[in-house]
């Protein structure tokens, strides 16, 4: 389903229709073969690798709710289709499909160095992870960089509350070692909107500290990321 918003008296009224009852110059692919991948929403683009929608969902509907809860920048750094199957709610078919989609995008770009992103510090953290904060659910990303502290990989490590239990030191140098970083960065969101650092956060950065000097691999930051704000633990506490 596709959603067309109004507002009267700060109230939006929503009104679904289905890809079959559209026009055809408004139907995903048909727009797609006519104008070009730039005349789509991301949500359409999303539509278009999904093929069809569930018995329950119809495949705009579900691309528009995907893309609205969990941010683009979410989608595109997944790379387990278990998580994504159960985290956005869909079938695992869809889920290798969304997953296969941004790897092939990741490898046909690794190359390209020129055009890698450089991060030094918690601000350009937050400028490059901003559409976290609106997320509802808890993420915790890893930045992965070279010597020249350029990203070149990026990766949701794990959704939910930030504990020990879920976020292993294991599970966040592993890329690390994969893609051959130096360095890393981790950040997380606080759907709560405070960015202030809970003592498991705190905890948690100490720990991964202690590991990257092991590995000899730096962990630089801390980022957390809330709403429109942002604080940094290794700044603060290390």
């Amino acid at each position: 389903m596709i959603y067309f918003m109004k507002t009267n008296s700060d109230i939006d009224k929503k009104y679904l229709l289905k890809v079959k009852d559209l026009d055809d110059k408004d139907k995903p692919r048909e727009k797609l073969a006519t104008f070009g991948p730039s005349s789509l929403t991301s949500p359409e683009l999303l539509a278009i690798i999904f093929g069809a929608g569930t018995t329950k969902e119809e495949v705009l509907s579900m691309s528009a709710r995907i893309m609205k809860e969990y941010g683009e920048k979410s989608i595109i750094s997944q790379i387990d289709p278990k998580i994504v199957q159960k985290e956005f709610d869909i079938p695992l078919n869809k889920a290798c499909q969304v997953v296969a989609c941004f790897e092939l995008g990741r490898r046909f770009f690794k190359e390209k160095k020129n055009g890698l992103v450089t991060v030094r510090g918690a601000k350009q953290v937050f400028e490059y992870l901003k559409d976290m904060g609106k997320l509802q659910k808890e993420y915790f990303r890893g930045i992965y960089l070279d010597s020249r502290y350029r990203i070149i990989h990026d990766e949701v490590i794990s959704i939910g509350s930030l504990t020990s239990n879920i976020v292993h030191p294991r599970e966040v140098f592993k890329p690390a070692i994969e893609h051959s970083a130096t360095a890393l960065i981790v950040a997380h969101n606080h759907p709560s909107g405070d960015p202030k650092p809970s003592p498991a956060d705190i905890e948690m950065t100490e720990q991964l500290v202690k590991v990257g000097k092991i590995l000899n691999i730096e962990l630089l930051d801390h980022v957390i990321i809330a709403g429109n704000k942002f604080s940094s633990i290794p700044a603060e506490y290390e």
